[in-house]
């Protein structure tokens, strides 16, 4: 049977990590542009001022609550062309808010932003290549973290409506595929994913009915504009892939548990309400959230298209925590499984039932929308660059979906490998963390031509795209 004629083959990248200009071309700054580099062993940090003019840091996963007063301190030419050369079908992206929006409290768009991505979309489409565009993707205007603390706040839901109205008209066009929020349910990672300045997890579960309520506004409004549109919404799946570490029930339960507080962010967006566990889970933590009149009917009304998710492993959980430092959050280690050197378990195994999972959860069409692996890739003499090891973890996690396709009946509608050119990693602020089929010539601390270069995986993976996933060898 194998994929869908349709299939959409591609790569994806967002723009705080490999789009640049950050202060050109009228862009404000924005929550990513105020973060560290950090490392497999040290988390990115957070900067900021206090108002005697002295500069702070904070760890950007753990940040609980600022001091009072803190405030906030390109795509390359011939990247797709490069594209174009594996045959890509699609390209997912993401429009920088704060390049269209700069502090995102503007009435008026900033018009010289939405002609640089009318420039990229026709630079698209010359190729052949559809774009796939993410909404909100870990990018928030610094002006809505200093003003009153991003998501937390009510106020940000109708600036982001707005940003979207905007682009919908500008580009209805020239995009047909949207994603509402990039990994909606790591919102509790705070600054990171969202400008939010605390970990009080009532603040963050309001904050994240706030984008609850903003993505179905976009989809509504979206739809309204252009019903051709396919709109969907975006979720970290491996936070859902949990096994217990034994057969031990309390195990079982706790990895049930951990794996519902992820889907939980897909239950409202794909069924248009909160669901019955989360609300006795936040009973039982003290947790209410405040909805305004509508919210529920908004809910209701805007509900997805298709699921957008990211998978690059699987954890697990117990009842006694890991003990040791654990910088990148990523949980108890899997002896059965290998790992990257980051700690990244590779599970191609883990792919196919989380897909079944999904698939069997709510009978949407599911979109890879991110998968892939970071590692350290040496440039040879020769300039050659040899990932073999690149190469066999997408043969394993392609095999792995084809077989939810073939054996599960699961409907894939397409995938886009993570950084098919050389990005920033948003996990560690690292350029030595590499995802692509390119190799970009820049090392962590910026430095470099910026060249591209073909690793082994690039002629791979024009070979999968032009046999429709038939030719893995």
């Amino acid at each position: 049977m194998g994929f869908r004629k349709d299939f959409l083959w591609g790569g994806a990248t967002a723009a705080n990590q490999y789009e640049g200009g950050w202060n050109e071309g009228g862009r404000g700054p924005a929550n990513t542009d105020v973060m560290t580099r950090g490392s497999k062993d040290r988390a990115r940090g957070v900067t900021y001022i206090l108002p005697d003019g002295s500069h702070h840091q904070t760890e950007s996963f753990t940040v609980k609550k600022l001091p009072e007063g803190a405030r906030f301190a390109v795509l390359e030419d011939g990247d797709i062309a490069l594209m174009g050369e594996m045959g890509f079908k699609t390209y997912r992206m993401s429009i920088s808010w704060a390049r269209i929006y700069p502090t995102g409290m503007e009435e008026t768009p900033n018009e010289e932003g939405l002609g640089f991505y009318d420039a990229v979309f026709d630079e698209l489409h010359k190729y052949g290549i559809e774009p796939m565009v993410t909404l909100h993707h870990f990018e928030v205007p610094l002006g809505l973290c200093n003003a009153w603390g991003g998501w937390a706040d009510r106020r940000t839901v109708d600036c982001f409506v707005r940003f979207c109205r905007t682009v919908f008209e500008r580009y209805k066009n020239k995009v047909t595929y949207w994603l509402t929020f990039n990994e909606i349910n790591n919102i509790p990672i705070g600054f990171l994913s969202s400008g939010i300045s605390t970990d009080d997890p009532a603040v963050i579960m309001q904050a994240a009915h706030h984008q609850f309520v903003a993505s179905a506004m976009a989809v509504r409004i979206g739809h309204e504009i252009d019903p051709t549109f396919k709109i969907g919404c975006m979720l970290a799946a491996s936070r859902t892939s949990i096994y217990p570490a034994t057969c031990r029930p309390e195990d079982v339960q706790q990895a049930w548990e951990k794996a519902g507080q992820h889907y939980f962010f897909t239950d409202v967006q794909c069924r248009g309400y909160y669901p019955f566990y989360q609300l006795k889970y936040f009973e039982r933590k003290g947790i209410h959230i405040h909805m305004e009149e509508g919210d529920e009917q908004i809910l209701r009304d805007g509900t997805v298209d298709f699921i957008g998710m990211s998978y690059y492993r699987t954890m697990i959980t117990e009842t006694v925590p890991a003990e040791g430092s654990d910088p990148l959050l990523l949980g108890a280690i899997n002896p059965y499984l290998k790992a990257t050197e980051w700690g990244i378990a590779i599970d191609p195994l883990g792919f196919r039932i989380t897909l079944h999972n999904m698939y069997d959860r709510y009978q949407l069409p599911i979109m890879i929308v991110e998968n892939g692996i970071g590692a350290a890739d040496t440039v040879e003499v020769d300039g050659r660059i040899h990932d073999d090891y690149r190469i066999d973890f997408f043969r394993d996690h392609i095999q792995a979906m084809k077989d939810a396709v073939e054996l599960d009946g699961v409907d894939v509608m397409g995938y886009t490998a993570w950084g098919p050119i050389d990005l920033i990693s948003a996990g560690t602020g690292e350029m030595r963390k590499r995802y692509g089929f390119v190799y970009v010539d820049m090392d962590d601390q910026g430095n470099g031509t910026l060249k591209r270069s073909k690793k082994d995986s690039f002629k791979w993976y024009q070979k999968v795209i032009a046999s429709n996933g038939e030719d893995l060898g």
